[in-house]
């Protein structure tokens, strides 16, 4: 499949930051058992020295799960992290904001893209510069009304949420025409990690896939 067909038939994508390979390990086999198929483990900005592990975190979990579930980095600013992403065997780079020398580095390695944007405008040169998907972000204040107003001139454009996307609006941003969603802090609860509580966020990954693919 391509990065946007993974997107379209997986539609969560779970954000996850400042954990450790074997915690990541632990976390993809909740989300597997919970339904989800899609985790980005994201770049610290703030600390460089961080890296490293993160792209040792994302190559753990390509290595344990490969197609089960699909790993790739978000939080992508840099070439140096593009290049970390690919050499970790991640398969997408999900961003911030709306970086064409980011996005096209990518493609040029074959990875899928899915530039953070926030107006129309954002949102279409991100399209041009070969977004696979645009993240919305950061949609929360704005809403599925916003999704949908944005849709009506580009409807050509596949848009993904994200931002205080929790398993009660899902749903509402799906119907919107999102095509997938981003969920952070919403479903990759600390408290439940740091206590090994796994079968809560497999739990909560169920109500999360059957928000996303209820009619």
């Amino acid at each position: 499949m391509t990065p946007l067909e993974y997107v379209l038939q997986r539609k969560i994508v779970a954000i996850v930051r400042g954990l450790s390979p074997e915690y990541l390990v632990r976390l993809g086999h909740a989300f597997e058992e919970g339904g989800i198929g899609l985790m980005e483990v994201t770049y610290n900005q703030k600390a460089p020295e961080t890296w490293k592990d993160t792209a040792a975190g994302i190559e753990a979990v390509e290595k344990e799960f490969g197609d089960r579930v699909l790993v790739g980095a978000g939080t992508v600013i840099t070439l140096e992290q593009v290049a970390m992403t690919y050499n970790a065997g991640g398969h997408y780079l999900v961003t911030p904001t709306t970086q064409p020398d980011i996005i096209r580095a990518g493609k040029a390695l074959g990875l899928g893209l899915y530039p953070g944007a926030l107006s129309p405008s954002e949102i279409l040169s991100a399209y041009e510069a070969g977004a696979d998907a645009v993240k919305v972000f950061p949609v929360s204040s704005l809403g599925p009304g916003y999704i949908k107003a944005v849709r009506a001139p580009l409807s050509h454009i596949p848009l993904m949420a994200v931002g205080g996307v929790n398993e009660k609006n899902a749903a509402d941003y799906m119907k919107a025409g999102c095509v997938g969603l981003g969920v952070g802090g919403n479903l990759v609860n600390k408290e439940w990690i740091e206590n090994g509580e796994w079968g809560k966020i497999t739990a909560l990954a169920k109500e999360f896939m059957k928000a996303v693919t209820e009619e």
